[in-house]
């Protein structure tokens, strides 16, 4: 839909604060001039130069509607009668993508380690004529799963050595990427009933539980233990067992619909009891201010009809706007230098204003709001305007707490959990509570901006304490503080996300970020056999006290407590074994307790079993080097607080590599070079890529940015994290396919287009042959667009996207982020890059031309330089 014509002016607000003498009055209201209507000027960031840039999908104008996936097709190349079909690959790319993994978010970051230990016991026999204990599954059935793949949860490797001396080498570690994905749709899986646990230790009965078929008593994986089933799991032979989901899926959902909580709404009505409020900064100049509007528009238009919205907007008050009015826009104003008073908010929320309402009642209104926004009058830099965004969140935060009257039904009920509050900001904090003094020179600024962390934190703690997540979207050119902001975001469980500009892409991240599945009262359970020691965990969550759950007897689980329950989040896992096992397997098992945006209490249980070797090399072909790679980047980047850790991170990754070599690796004879282990082949290429990519290298200019996109890794999904540390290459070739390569600057062939998927960024490359060539390039760019589009339908954040050609200023953001392996001789560049033995000689001449010199070493030269022999490729 186009953004609608501005619709007749409304009321909004006056700004003067009431007389310190005087009673708190009701906010009055006053009317508003007309929506000022200049034309859009689209912005284009100052580090980027206009010349020579083809159009990029992230170009944005806001006459021409915008897709929900965040690709426009509009393109200044010729277009063409029909539309370019989707895109084949003539080498299928390694899957990336499973159902839950789309997107991140950047909550809570703290990393904690277990101190506790499972008890040791040993496995009882049991015989009693006709009652034996047996397996309930099969080994042929569970495969897969005895390997521990599941979508869910990704291990590091799929065995695990038995002897502790070997098992715990800290350079390579061991670990788990876990995640809560999304809701499985009804089926075998889901379970309405109470679920069978161990009374001794409160494990779960699952697929690999031995069972007393005459008893129906089954034997925890865990402890060892015998537990009842109250006859349920009576049955004549084990295939019989298999009728029962625990007993047959490595995961269910055991889903209780009741609610205990006051104030339940019924499933119907729930998405309208999830309200959430947009909170708009007012401080912005024209310009700014257009593209922001056309997202709001474009945002509102999209949302479900019973979706329930709340619009604040401020500045150096806080205007709340009441949609009671019927068709006009009116706002209450509080004034911002200080929190609201009970008064102020009594006033609110058991008044006559209605500051929740479904988007299909107040649709037109909405438009008003965001038609009558004005740009910032007075003549001060964006840097010294005064915004009270800490102020605005806690009046949006009262609100959703409180009482509040539905429009369309005129009755007055509690909404329920799962709210968000989403900000649009376009600089920080700067006036009153939580605010930082314009100027880093003010002489009490370290002060204060320790004050204001904190003030952030307990603000986010407090939203998180009400089921509300705090979502903040930055843009614009004025620095934001993000080290202040980043407390309320991550403390409530949500993110914080840099923009360039309001336009597309923070468009897309609106609709996405108020479309995210999410729960709340989130807790992550981890059992594990006696011999596995958690000793650290990365994500958005923080340890769970004892009292805050349920526990049993000998429970030696460790237990977090989630932030926010969403599937575009992950949790990384380091373990290690505390003495040599014995047996044959270890088990694991996670379990996610949450009540989902139903209200329905959901307790996802997740069982893997993984078997013990003696063998190294038998241990080395079970990593899983992606996962590894993520897994220790994770470790590494929660090191990298600030510039100078970056750096130091850097040597602790070459130290690490040297470490993996001298314990897993092969000395060459007659020679002080160390052979990296073939079977960890790409593990080295891909911290290669994290050393010197945006999260700890120099190619992201500004440190908020760098801070900005740590945060957003160390919570991320595997899927995003991996892109985040090594990006994906691929090239356009005739038809419409697309070919995988390394991600090496040998891909810059000038006849070719392309694509290099970096996680937060997307780049369409076009050869200057190619771009010279006008039908061919349009053809190419058409295709490369529609891959994006492919690539990053559900991605969150959704990813900038940068469209240029060879030689362009913006080529550089894509020549730094490839490995330099131009400089390699003939035979490494064959061996690494295959797809160079198609060109011609003229072509490879052509291509070698092409590069222009500088020192940043290739993967090869960076091995070398560790006395290391760079594995073998793949």
């Amino acid at each position: 839909m186009a953004t609608p014509p501005p619709p007749p002016p409304g009321y909004t607000v006056t700004v003067s604060p009431p007389h310190p003498n005087m009673p708190t009055p009701r906010p009055e209201k006053r009317l508003t001039p007309p929506p000022f209507s200049s034309p859009v000027v689209s912005r284009i960031s100052p580090q980027l130069s206009q010349q020579d840039q083809l159009p990029s999908s992230s170009s944005y104008t806001p006459s021409i509607p915008t897709p929900a996936n965040g690709i426009k097709a509009a393109s200044p190349v010729p277009q063409f009668s029909t539309p370019p079909g989707p895109p084949l690959f003539s080498s299928l790319p390694q899957p990336v993508s499973v159902p839950f993994w789309t997107s991140s978010s950047s909550p809570q970051l703290v990393p904690f380690s277990s101190g506790s230990s499972l008890p040791t016991s040993s496995p009882s026999h049991y015989s009693n004529g006709s009652v034996e204990l047996q397996p309930e599954v099969s080994d042929g059935t569970k495969l897969s799963m005895l390997a521990g793949e599941s979508p869910y949860v990704l291990f590091s490797a799929h065995k695990v050595l038995k002897h502790k001396k070997q098992a715990n080498v800290p350079s390579l570690g061991f670990g788990v990427l876990v995640s809560s994905g999304r809701e499985i749709s009804p089926g075998p899986q889901i379970i309405q009933r109470d679920p069978h646990r161990c009374q001794n230790c409160g494990a779960y009965a699952n697929l690999y539980c031995n069972i007393l078929l005459g008893l129906g008593q089954w034997q925890c994986i865990i402890c060892r233990k015998l537990n009842g089933s109250e006859g349920q799991y009576v049955a004549p032979s084990r295939e019989d067992l298999c009728n029962w989901p625990e007993l047959s899926s490595p995961l269910v959902d055991y889903v209780q619909t009741g609610s205990k909580r006051p104030g339940f709404i019924p499933v119907s009505d729930s998405r309208m009891s999830a309200p959430f409020f947009l909170v708009i900064d007012e401080c912005l100049d024209e310009a700014h201010l257009q593209h922001l509007q056309s997202s709001l528009h474009a945002f509102v238009d999209s949302l479900p009809p019973t979706t329930r919205i709340g619009i604040i907007s401020y500045g150096r008050t806080v205007s709340v706007y009441d949609f009671s009015e019927g068709s006009t826009a009116s706002a209450d104003v509080l004034p911002g230098d200080k929190s609201p008073s009970q008064e102020s908010l009594k006033a609110l929320i058991y008044g006559t204003g209605v500051y929740l309402t479904p988007i299909h009642a107040s649709l037109p209104v909405a438009h008003t709001i965001f038609s009558s926004l004005r740009p910032y009058k007075l003549n001060l830099p964006e840097t010294l305007r005064d915004r009270c965004l800490g102020t605005a969140v806690e009046i949006a935060l009262a609100i959703i707490q409180g009482p509040s009257a539905d429009i369309s039904r005129g009755v007055v009920k509690r909404p329920g959990g799962n709210s968000r509050i989403i900000v649009c900001a376009g600089g920080p904090n700067t006036y009153g509570p939580g605010s930082v003094p314009h100027s880093f020179n003010h002489p009490n600024y370290p002060y204060m901006e320790k004050t204001a962390l904190k003030w952030m934190e307990n603000l986010g703690r407090e939203a998180h304490r009400h089921d509300t997540v705090v979502d903040i979207l930055c843009a614009g050119t004025c620095p934001i503080r993000v080290p202040v902001l980043q407390p309320l975001a991550k403390t409530s469980g949500g993110v914080l996300v840099l923009h360039d500009d309001f336009g597309e892409a923070f468009g897309v991240n609106l609709q996405r970020t108020s479309t995210r599945a999410g729960g709340c009262h989130g807790l992550l359970e981890i059992r594990c056999s006696d011999d596995i020691l958690i000793t650290q965990v990365i994500g958005p969550g923080e340890e769970a006290f004892s009292d805050s759950h349920e526990t049993f007897k000998n429970d030696t689980s460790f237990s977090i407590q989630m932030l926010s329950v969403e599937e575009t989040q992950s949790f990384s896992l380091s373990m290690e074994t505390k003495a040599d096992i014995k047996s044959d397997y270890v088990f694991f098992q996670f379990v996610f307790r949450y009540s989902n945006i139903y209200q329905a209490d959901i307790s996802r249980v997740i069982t893997v079993r993984l078997s013990t070797v003696d063998s190294v090399s038998a241990y080395l072909e079970s990593v899983q080097d992606q996962v590894a790679a993520v897994i220790v980047a994770k470790r590494t980047l929660l090191q990298a607080k600030t510039s100078s850790d970056a750096i130091d991170m850097r040597m602790v990754i070459d130290e690490r590599v040297k470490d993996i070599a001298l314990k897993f690796g092969s000395q060459l004879p007659k020679s002080k070079l160390y052979q990296f282990p073939k079977e960890l082949s790409s593990l080295p290429e891909n911290l290669f890529h994290l050393r010197r990519g945006p999260l700890l290298g120099c190619i992201v200019g500004h440190e908020d940015e760098r801070s900005v996109l740590r945060n957003l890794f160390l919570n991320a999904s595997f899927d995003l994290s991996l892109r985040m540390v090594a990006p994906r290459c691929l090239m356009h070739r005739e038809g419409g396919t697309f070919e995988e390569l390394p991600a090496y600057d040998l891909a810059m062939q000038s006849d070719a287009a392309v694509v290099l998927d970096h996680g937060t960024d997307v780049f369409i490359w076009l050869g200057a042959e190619l771009a010279a060539q006008e039908g061919r390039s349009a053809a190419a760019l058409a295709a490369c667009r529609t891959l994006v589009e492919e690539l990053t339908e559900f991605r969150f954040p959704a990813p900038r996207i940068l469209a240029f050609k060879e030689g362009s200023s913006q080529a550089r953001y894509f020549v730094s982020r490839l490995i330099p392996a131009h400089k390699d001789p003939p035979y490494e560049q064959e061996a690494r890059f295959p797809q160079l033995r198609s060109l011609t000689s003229d072509q490879r001449a052509k291509l070698k031309s092409s590069f222009i010199h500088f020192d940043d070493p290739s993967f090869c030269e960076w091995m070398r330089s560790l006395k290391l022999v760079p594995p073998e490729p793949s």
